[in-house]
């Protein structure tokens, strides 16, 4: 198929564009991030947990962390849809009050992780809301 001079130019002119936004991203990616997630995935406790912790970026000392929990959102409701069998529980359960503990104890565990990474001092938590709305939660 022959394609006309126009076409060809525009084609060129995209695919070199899709290039150089393609090394602008490599150029711009912090190698900490994919190190740091390597490490919260070798962690059995962290591994284990069906939510999955993600380093999202690092901002001079400070490591941004994909979270579940939310002022917004009550861990109950996050629990629910984390764990089936415990929809329709209230939070004094023992089931569910066990969860939240679990939560609790994962959440600690990337916390430590991660501080005791080289020149990282803080944790910021930044709210899934792409997980949020894959399980049918809208946010408020």
């Amino acid at each position: 198929m022959q394609l006309d001079r126009w076409t060809r130019i525009y084609l060129t002119v995209l695919g070199v564009l899709a290039l150089l936004a393609v090394v602008a991203w490599l150029w711009n990616r912090d190698p900490r991030v994919a190190e740091l997630n390597a490490q919260l995935a070798r962690d059995a406790l962290i591994a284990d947990y069906p939510y999955r912790f993600r380093v999202l970026a690092i901002e001079d000392k400070t490591v941004v962390v994909s979270s579940p929990r939310s002022p917004q959102v009550p861990a109950v409701r996050f629990l629910a849809a984390l764990e089936p069998g415990l929809r329709g529980k209230s939070d004094q359960d023992p089931d569910m009050i066990a969860a939240q503990q679990r939560l609790g104890l994962v959440q600690s565990q990337v916390s430590a992780r991660l501080k005791a990474y080289p020149g990282i001092e803080r944790l910021r938590w930044q709210l899934d809301v792409d997980w949020y709305a894959q399980h049918g939660i809208v946010m408020p």
